[in-house]
């Protein structure tokens, strides 16, 4: 038996429904994608895996909490982040 591997592509992802979008919403992202060269769910998809992985507020004031405490002179952390910058392609 033969299956068409683009048939079940999508098999396990998963799916969202997005209802009462206002028309102009739907319309400003339909130009957007197109502007982009793409069809409005790449251009959705792409924009939702975006916003997932670049952290809220919250989430970077949580990460900056769990470092609270420690003790640095201006000084070494001025070299550091001068190191940092060097260190950059």
């Amino acid at each position: 038996m033969r299956v068409n591997p683009g048939r079940y592509q999508n098999a396990s992802m998963t799916a969202i429904l997005v209802r009462d979008l206002p028309d102009d919403v739907h319309t400003v992202l339909r130009r957007r994608a197109s502007a982009a060269g793409q069809s409005l769910q790449q251009y959705v998809l792409a924009t939702l895996t975006q916003a997932a992985r670049t952290p809220s507020l919250d989430e970077v004031l949580a990460r900056i909490d769990q470092y609270r405490g420690g003790r640095v002179g201006l000084q070494a952390a001025v070299e550091d982040l001068d190191d940092s910058r060097r260190d950059r392609p």
